[in-house]
């Protein structure tokens, strides 16, 4: 039988919906049911532009960390540590004045990608490797991105998730993060940052690494949106994304020399994971008689992208590579391959190759984009959002109201199926339902 305590933060989380806010989306609730150790805070933010997670936690110091005592208690951790970057210097100073009376430690890190890795962040702070294919709390560890936190003390005070903090960067007027409702469009998010300041451009969403380039800008904003970067349609990141699949694949089948500069700069490999990029481009020249050689060397990657957009020196695409014998040994039914031991053993060199995020922006022809982006406390009168009933790791919500009811801000409106995994949906305005479908749309009418 669990504690009353630990009962009523875990009913709280999951009654108000909170996912993990870092783009993974597993429900909160799940991972405060378990017994850890550790809990360890992920403000490491290491994608390139985005600052959300810092300027969240120095506004909002307070807060993030009650999110961290909540979650101590929940679990039953007595330790607890926040991985942040040295370099951003207010917050720091501000969670060492917040926490000289509580048991949390600031673990601080160096300005490289991707601190902020699950895998990295769990043995940077407590020296453990997970297992390859497991999960922290396989060390006994639970991760929460501040965001999270910032949502699970709203939570246990009474308050669901119906907002979500963006960094808006890029081309745009005021560069700035802030808290917009959930459901809002993209574009409506651009508008408010001062709209693009170019005429032809293109928007990531989630990151420069590992977000995606959006052409449909009516997409709603969801509980795992992390940030938007507008860059013009020309940049160069912008045409590699555009490139066909079948051009990426052909270029590396004739070019690659297996250099291996993308295994050796992988941050999984350098943790001891069996992950060889430059193995998964030999199977590129792979003919039909080779149909049969998979490339299980690509089964534990993390999918960051430093090997096609830092590494390779060719410009070539072995994240893109992996990220499709991935696909094709799921087809063909194949177990997923976690090295030739579940023991892992860090890289001798693995602190000597951190890529410093400066030079990752240099690369990425982003420097001139590196600017501050401030918290803007905004109260933006949204008269539409769209809620889809999957923001979330598991099973889609099921809507509970239908076209034509009344909601309220803060309302339920999709619940998590019976016996599933799932995070309930809540209404970010007040207003009319229109419509449901596989979204929950509502306007001030």
């Amino acid at each position: 039988m669990l504690p009353r305590r630990h009962m009523e933060i875990v009913k709280a989380v999951r009654e108000a919906g909170v996912v993990g806010a870092g783009g993974a989306g597993f429900p909160a609730h799940v991972k405060l049911e378990a017994d850890a150790e550790y809990v360890l805070a992920n403000g490491a933010e290491c994608e390139p532009l985005l600052h959300k997670d810092a300027e969240l936690t120095e506004t909002y110091v307070d807060q993030v960390l009650r999110g961290m005592e909540f979650s101590m208690q929940a679990t039953g951790a007595d330790k607890a540590i926040f991985g942040i970057k040295a370099k951003r210097t207010r917050t720091v100073a501000l969670l060492e004045e917040a926490t000289k009376s509580k048991k949390i430690k600031i673990q601080l890190f160096g300005d490289y990608y991707p601190a902020g890795d699950e895998f990295v962040l769990v043995y940077e702070c407590t020296g453990r490797l997970i297992p390859p294919g497991g999960i922290p709390l396989q060390v006994g560890t639970v991760v929460h991105n501040s965001e999270t936190l910032y949502n699970i003390a709203e939570a246990v005070e009474g308050r669901s998730v119906t907002r979500k903090i963006l960094t808006i960067a890029g081309e745009v007027a005021t560069p700035m993060s802030m808290a917009v409702p959930v459901g809002i469009t993209l574009r409506e998010a651009i508008d408010i940052a001062g709209g693009p300041t170019t005429r032809d451009y293109s928007v990531f969403v989630g990151g420069l690494m590992m977000g995606k380039l959006v052409e449909d800008l009516s997409q709603p904003v969801t509980k795992t949106t992390g940030g938007l970067i507008v860059l013009p349609t020309s940049h160069r990141l912008v045409q590699r994304v555009l490139t066909p699949n079948k051009a990426m694949h052909r270029i590396g089948k004739s070019a690659c020399d297996q250099c291996s500069y993308c295994t050796e700069f992988c941050p999984r490999y350098l943790l001891g994971y069996d992950v060889q990029p430059h193995k998964v481009m030999r199977t590129l020249g792979f003919t039909a008689s080779g149909k049969h050689n998979w490339s299980k060397w690509a089964d534990l990657c993390c999918a960051c992208g430093l090997c096609t957009l830092y590494a390779c020196p060719e410009d070539l695409f072995p994240k893109e590579a992996c990220d499709q014998a991935i696909a094709d040994r799921k087809d063909a039914g194949l177990e997923r391959w976690l090295g030739p031991s579940t023991e892992v053993k860090a890289h001798p060199m693995e602190g000597g190759r951190h890529v410093p995020l400066k030079a990752l922006m240099q690369k990425l022809g982003v420097t001139s984009y590196n600017v501050p982006a401030p918290w803007h406390d905004i109260d933006y009168e949204a008269r539409k959002v769209t809620l889809p009933l999957s923001q979330h790791v598991g099973t889609p919500s099921e809507a509970v109201v239908r076209a034509g009811d009344k909601v309220r801000a803060g309302q339920l409106v999709a619940d998590i199926p019976e016996g599933k995994l799932g995070a309930r949906i809540h209404s970010s305005i007040e207003g009319t339902v229109t419509t449901v479908n596989g979204s929950v749309t509502i306007e001030k009418i």
